[in-house]
């Protein structure tokens, strides 16, 4: 699942394990903790797979899916070249229907990079700024402004900072708080329209992200009206004033600076590709729409920082339960003693198991979505006259949705069959956790959510077709599934924004009904420690097994899902 983006980007944080004096997580961990244990290896020796949805299958495909050898599958990488590879031989292997590019499985998007290059300088009254460990910076073009007054823009934490005619021609540099929201940074760009550029005094995890080379979607279109060039990140804006940034008021004059930002654009090094295929209907009059089910193939590659697997695994859990989501989160004295605790009880029952760690398998995110579209690919080519659907099927495991959706987005802009034939998407993003040692998210209202031996959350299942939301509560009565389902997730106006965060909304934003299908959240969020030995993979095949009857329902219906709900726009904003 993509990250919750955090104003202008995903902050990165390492992770660190020291005991640490400051806030605790917003999720308190349960009162009892089990060791992060697991009676499954850490490999596993491929097996055949069966028509059938098990959880055998599904363990053989995720233990190779998210195996080291992948690298973390990171859109534009070898790993992820190999992970869409295995795809692709699947879906050849069950003879579905290629309906990619030029007769393949394969979509390619114009995946590219953004880099700093080398030679780039950043200079206050003469004096050289590091790039990396005192400044970053983000944006489209190269920005060369050999001789720049700077002046200090104010905190974006209140109303008190310089108006636009103050902050005309010059480098602006405000100061940005942990908490700065969404309306403070419209503000900073309202004011700084006819700046030279802006600088945010920024926490170090922005320098640590924005430091990194950025990847976007390539697709030709003019950057929106009034975007910014260029925007830069500083550790400390001390040596472009004469007094410390505290100490100043808005408008407070600096040092001359100095520019040269160089931003060099090259394609991925490897080819970022959806993988496409079609399993027809076995209706002449029906088989022409489709019922798309998806998933994402990557994941977020390699972390820079190399860390113990169990003491981390255990950190998270007591003190970010939420992984990714509370990842800024530091430990109190007392969690840091709960965390001290399971470490040495899991030392002394594991002796000689210490391992250090650096690969983001992507078990559950979203390893697990992609092994269970596969075994439903597998189920459904499996079906024979009457039981075979009526309607086509089209796979679609997207892309680049770790980087923004990107993948699914280039799909339904630049679709492979019609666009308007597509009559409803199933997606499936971590699909293999949700027992009650999870922290699977929160409600509206700041409420912890768990799970439980039935959960599921449904996220999107009505908000275009209150037809497809009742199906799905439908399949899961008759056949007998037993889920219960959890829609606090999808409440309007949460701040986790869920709706917008995988790839169903690209389908949705077109207005092709969606039910996005998921077990939630838990501190092995975009963390290394998302293996195949922790996925519950009967409650993977039990999921499975429902998004494939809800996919036949949909597809055997003597209608088309009602859509009843209004559209959104296509090329506006998500919120949910």
């Amino acid at each position: 699942m993509k990250r919750l983006l955090l104003l202008a980007a995903a902050a990165a944080a390492p992770a660190s394990l020291a005991a640490q004096a400051a806030q605790p997580a917003e999720a308190a961990a349960p009162a009892v903790v089990p060791a992060p244990d697991t009676k499954l290896p850490l490999k596993l020796a491929p097996r055949p797979t069966k028509p059938a949805i098990t959880a055998a299958d599904l363990m053989t495909r995720l233990y190779i899916y998210a195996d080291d050898s992948l690298q973390g599958r990171e859109a534009g990488t070898i790993g992820n070249v190999k992970a869409t590879d295995y795809l692709a031989r699947e879906m050849q292997r069950l003879g579905l229907k290629p309906a990619g590019e030029n007769g393949t499985y394969f979509q390619t998007i114009p995946l590219k990079t953004r880099a700093v290059d080398a030679a780039s300088s950043f200079t206050a009254g003469g004096t050289a700024l590091a790039f990396g460990s005192e400044w970053a910076v983000t944006g489209r073009e190269s920005v060369a402004l050999p001789s720049v007054p700077v002046i200090y823009g104010g905190n974006l934490g209140d109303g008190n900072l310089v108006d636009s005619a103050q902050a005309a021609g010059k480098l602006v540099v405000f100061t940005l708080p942990e908490n700065a929201g969404r309306a403070a940074m419209a503000k900073a760009r309202g004011i700084a329209q006819g700046a030279a550029l802006v600088a945010l005094v920024a926490p170090p995890v922005y320098l640590e992200y924005f430091s990194r080379p950025a990847t976007f979607l390539d697709t030709g279109e003019a950057p929106p009206a009034g975007a910014p060039k260029a925007q830069l990140f500083l550790a400390s804006a001390d040596k472009l004033f004469d007094a410390p940034v505290a100490s100043l008021q808005p408008g407070a004059a600096g040092k001359t600076a100095a520019v040269d930002v160089k931003i060099v654009v090259a394609p991925v090094e490897h080819p970022a590709r959806n993988v496409v295929a079609i399993l027809p209907g076995s209706d002449p009059k029906l088989r022409g729409q489709y019922v798309a089910i998806g998933a994402h193939n990557d994941h977020v590659g390699i972390e820079r920082e190399v860390v113990d697997h169990d003491s981390l695994r255990i950190f998270n859990h007591i003190v970010r339960p939420g992984g990714a989501e509370n990842r800024n989160a530091e430990a109190t004295p007392e969690q840091q003693a709960q965390v001290n605790a399971l470490l040495a009880e899991y030392r002394a029952k594991h002796p000689g198991t210490q391992r250090a760690d650096s690969i983001a398998n992507g078990a559950d995110d979203d390893g697990s979505g992609t092994v269970a579209v596969l075994e439903i690919a597998e189920k459904l080519a499996s079906l024979k006259g009457k039981a075979a659907p009526k309607r086509s099927i089209l796979f679609v495991w997207h892309v680049g949705e770790e980087k923004g959706l990107l993948g699914s987005q280039w799909y339904t802009d630049h679709p492979t069959v019609e666009r308007d034939s597509i009559v409803a998407q199933l997606n499936m993003d971590m699909v293999g956790r949700g027992n009650a040692w999870d922290v699977t998210g929160e409600s509206k209202e700041g409420a912890v959510l768990r799970g439980g031996p039935n959960y599921l959350q449904l996220v999107g299942s009505r908000r275009l077709s209150t037809e497809l939301g009742d199906l799905v509560e439908q399949v899961n009565r008759d056949g007998k599934h037993g889920f219960v389902f959890d829609y606090a997730i999808d409440a309007n106006g949460h701040p986790q924004n869920i709706y917008c965060r995988s790839d169903h909304y690209e389908y949705a934003r077109y207005g092709i009904p969606v039910t996005f299908f998921t077990t939630g959240g838990h501190s092995d969020y975009h963390q290394v420690t998302d293996e195949p030995q922790y996925i519950d993979y009967d409650r993977m095949a039990r999921v499975s097994q429902l998004v494939e009857g809800v996919a036949l329902r949909v597809a055997n219906l003597d209608h088309r899902i009602v859509v009843d709900q209004p559209k959104p726009d296509p090329h506006g904003g998500c919120r949910q």
